[in-house]
């Protein structure tokens, strides 16, 4: 089970709370920018938001959706549930054998 739309909202929400020079960042862009680049100052932000995340992610070896997890789920047990539902669709949707996908990811099935 995926995460979904509203849980990604709910991480991002959180990943700035727990980043208040980030949401300050954020807060004060050039909106130059953002019109630059044929936005709107909201659109902008929300970009570099996104970027920001993603970024966390990758510096932790995690997927984006995976922090969305870590972020939104109550334990640390639902995490990892969560997590190797999403990662066995993922699987099966690329048409792998579970087992060699869990090498190539890392996993322990």
């Amino acid at each position: 089970m995926a995460a979904t739309e509203e849980q990604h909202e709910q991480a991002l929400n959180k990943f700035l709370d727990e980043r208040p020079e980030l949401r300050h960042e954020l807060d004060n862009l050039n909106p130059l920018l953002a019109q630059a680049k044929g936005e709107t100052a909201a659109q902008y932000r929300d970009e570099r938001l996104h970027e920001a995340f993603e970024a966390e992610a990758e510096r932790q070896g995690l997927f984006a959706w995976e922090l969305t997890l870590q972020l939104t789920v109550p334990t640390l047990e639902d995490y990892q549930k969560q997590r190797m539902e999403v990662h066995k669709e993922v699987a099966q949707m690329a048409g792998m054998d579970w087992l060699e996908y869990c090498d190539l990811y890392g996993l322990t099935p």
